[in-house]
């Protein structure tokens, strides 16, 4: 082989090469950065992965929601009317946190089933429901009536 085609042939592997490592940490980069949505049903019986990233919604059950005296720490439990899950969060919640309401909490699941949150949402007026949230319920058949619909015939 001449020493012209030699380069060339070096060039080209170098260039796949780079491309190959390119596209393999892009893709590695875009997985970290995945924030599958779960249902409380789902993470109760095992779907959701710990030690990962998720989202997890539903609504806030009455009477679950207890706060630290010491320290930001807030557990509460959500619920998709049929499966509970429990979550934990340090932070100042949304003003808009309440029981009974819709959330979407985005965490990673401990060893004992618990939702470690970083970051906890919550909906914006009576009527509106994450999309994730809305769609586990409707799945569950168990979506609540809308504020204000109770005695519309």
């Amino acid at each position: 082989m001449n020493p012209k085609r030699k380069q060339r042939l070096l060039i080209v592997l170098f260039i796949v090469v780079g491309v190959g490592v390119a596209v393999g940490l892009t893709l590695f980069a875009l997985n970290q950065n995945i924030n599958l949505f779960y249902s409380p049903s789902q993470i109760a019986e095992g779907e959701a992965p710990q030690g990962t990233r998720i989202r997890a919604g539903g609504m806030v059950v009455d009477g679950s929601v207890q706060r630290s005296t010491e320290s930001l720490a807030v557990s509460f439990d959500i619920t998709d009317y049929d499966k509970v899950v429990r979550v934990e969060y340090t932070g100042i919640l949304p003003d808009l946190f309440r029981e009974g309401q819709g959330i979407v909490a985005q965490g990673e699941l401990d060893s004992r089933g618990v939702l470690q949150a970083v970051e906890v949402l919550a909906k914006h007026d009576e009527n509106y429901m994450p999309p994730e949230v809305a769609e586990a319920l409707e799945k569950a058949g168990k979506m609540p009536k809308p504020a204000g619909q109770e005695f519309n015939k």
